[in-house]
């Protein structure tokens, strides 16, 4: 025995009915994610207001210091080896040099890696998502904050690399040294 045609146009009117009831009880993605965009930005209001900014202290402002023209290095060498942090100080070895630029390299090589792993690890959930979806989503939303702090750590890692390359050359040496 056969569903005769109304009973089909029934059954089809109820289950669309339900799944149209259903799919309004979870938030759209753009829901999601214009409530994560306001509570960061609550989040970063609050902090901004409460934080004061730091004080910098420069050379120039310490009593009994001339005024240096060469810019510091900062001091990120691996291995224990020390950066210098003017052209002025003791000179290092071309391969001290060499060495220390090949792992700030390394770093910054190894860093932009883990990046572009990340991004291609964000995938959100489709829109026909059953079950689970909110959950998933907001876990997609964390890497994505992830992966803007570690571009924030990239673009230091290379501002190094490029004051140790500085550093190099002002001493003297060539770009085999500082730009291996």
């Amino acid at each position: 025995m056969t569903p005769m045609p109304k009973q089909i146009l029934a059954l089809t009117a109820v289950f669309t009915f339900i799944a149209t009831m259903w799919a309004q009880d979870s938030p759209s993605l753009g829901d999601v994610a214009r409530r994560e965009r306001q509570q960061k930005q609550e989040t970063e209001a609050a902090r901004g207001k409460n934080a004061k900014p730091p004080k910098v202290i420069t050379n120039e402002q310490l009593p009994g210091h001339a005024p240096s023209t060469a810019t510091p290095v900062a001091s990120s060498a691996p291995h224990g080896l020390s950066t210098p942090a003017s052209s002025d100080g003791p000179k290092q070895s071309a391969e001290q040099w060499r060495s220390q630029i090949q792992a700030q390299k390394g770093q910054v090589e190894s860093l932009q890696k883990e990046i572009n792993e990340l991004n291609a690890s964000i995938q959100f959930a489709p829109g026909n998502c059953v079950e689970g979806c909110v959950q998933w989503n907001q876990h997609q939303l964390e890497k994505q904050q992830q992966v803007q702090r570690m571009q924030g750590q990239l673009e230091e890692e290379k501002r190094r690399l490029e004051q140790m390359q500085d550093a190099a050359r002002k001493q003297g040496y060539g770009s085999s040294v500082y730009d291996p």
